[in-house]
């Protein structure tokens, strides 16, 4: 951050947040909003209320398993808000545009339903498709890499050095993936909302009005950004996976599957303490994240500042103490 927090007004929120198409999506303690810029230029900004099922019970607020629960309740929400954006943000197929003309607003109604259901279906598959992908070409692809490297060319390769080595290769993937997805046009637009979000949310917690120009300031790199967690989950998945044996191939592979919802878990405390503190145990866990973030966020100009402003006010509680950690 640019200017230090040095007055009674700052503080740390838990309020977050998640670059889409065209826009931002906020999520407060008891409101979400997507705002998005449309074709015409208007920000429009949909509210909603938050529910999770960590409310439902204690147990389920508990350290680990509110991280597991909170990661997969973000993978749902998080690919909703970007469906959404794309309607907001009028991007349809053009063949559906020119059928639209010619129906009647009954068959528009019942068309927009159908729509609606498909959607549903589209998240869920999503997410998993997503989901698939990610654990295969991030967490399984490294280990069964450096598995046959290890069975077959190097046998006598230390376990924990076969981890770390693992680890290595893991990192190295992710951060190609990112840099190659970082040169499209499309992807850096939604970098630069990224850069928005964490800007205005830096802006928010330094206790200055939310304004353009005050936003502007701000750094944006975020230490609870979505891309610390990731890094954070592949340190954590260094460590947890060192205990796991690397005589048989296959366990070693559906352990590391059976684990990934407590490294996500573990991970969660660990970005939450970061958000909570800037102390020097703090700053060095989430250094890795915001030196990718370099990558993942893109300094954003005043029209994208003013959609991540939209989206923040439609989601700070009036009582603003409910907002804090």
């Amino acid at each position: 951050m640019n200017k230090k927090c040095e007055d009674k007004k700052c503080h740390k929120t838990s309020i977050g947040g998640q670059a889409v198409i065209e826009g931002v999506m906020m999520r407060g303690p008891k409101k979400s909003a997507i705002s998005v810029r449309k074709s015409s230029g208007e920000i429009v900004t949909e509210i909603s209320d938050v529910s999770s099922i960590l409310q439902k019970s204690k147990i389920l607020k508990l350290p680990i398993i509110r991280g597991i629960i909170s990661f997969f309740e973000s993978l749902v929400t998080g690919t909703k808000a970007l469906m959404f954006s794309a309607e907001l943000a009028d991007i349809e197929d053009d063949d559906y545009k020119e059928k639209k003309k010619n129906m009647t607003e009954e068959e528009i109604l019942k068309e927009e339903k159908k729509q609606g259901k498909i959607m549903t279906a589209a998240i869920w598959g999503s997410v998993f498709v997503s989901l698939a992908f990610s654990v295969g070409l991030f967490m399984m692809l490294p280990a069964f890499l450096v598995g046959l490297l290890k069975d077959y060319l190097i046998p006598s390769i230390p376990g924990i050095f076969a981890t770390l080595l693992e680890g290595f290769i893991r990192i190295t993937i992710f951060i190609i993936y990112i840099f190659l997805a970082s040169l499209m046009k499309d992807i850096r637009r939604v970098f630069e909302y990224h850069g928005a979000e964490h800007k205005t949310i830096f802006c928010y917690e330094s206790g200055e009005e939310l304004t353009v120009e005050n936003a502007r300031k701000f750094s944006r790199l975020h230490p609870r950004c979505g891309t610390s967690f990731l890094i954070i989950v592949m340190v954590v998945s260094i460590i947890v996976f060192s205990f796991i044996s690397w005589d048989n191939q296959w366990m070693r592979l559906l352990l590391r599957l059976l684990l990934l919802p407590v490294v996500a878990g573990i991970s969660y405390e660990f970005i939450k303490l970061c958000g909570r503190s800037s102390g020097l145990i703090s700053r060095i866990v989430s250094a890795p994240g915001k030196w990718l973030q370099k990558i993942t966020t893109k300094e954003p100009d005043d029209s994208q500042l003013e959609v991540a402003i939209a989206s923040l006010k439609a989601v700070i509680p009036e009582n603003k103490e409910e907002a804090k950690w």
